[in-house]
């Protein structure tokens, strides 16, 4: 029954989606951190100190806060964007296509 276990994980690859799904999550913080902390930072300081906020998170049109929904966008395509690199490079696809 061990046996068959340890079979099933090697054939469907479960070791390496885990470590995957590991890695992928670590990479989010990562670049979460770049874009929360310096990123924005860095692009948002002359609106931040002109609407008199501190934290982009906090800035607003009409109640509405949009600040950080702009920091996940830019994390969103940072991730995806080192996704593609990922793809196109280090497995050296010519073309990055669903297989």
């Amino acid at each position: 029954m061990v046996r068959e276990f340890v079979d099933f994980l090697k054939q469907y690859g479960v070791i390496g989606l885990a470590i995957a799904v590991i890695l992928g999550g670590k990479l989010n913080l990562l670049v979460s951190s770049l874009v929360t902390d310096i990123l924005t930072p860095i692009l948002f300081q002359p609106a931040l100190k002109a609407a008199g906020v501190e934290n982009i998170a906090l800035l607003s049109f009409n109640g509405i806060l949009y600040g950080k929904f702009v920091a996940s966008f830019i994390d969103f395509l940072i991730v995806a964007f080192v996704t593609f690199i990922f793809a196109k490079k280090i497995m050296k696809e010519e073309k990055v296509a669903k297989k």
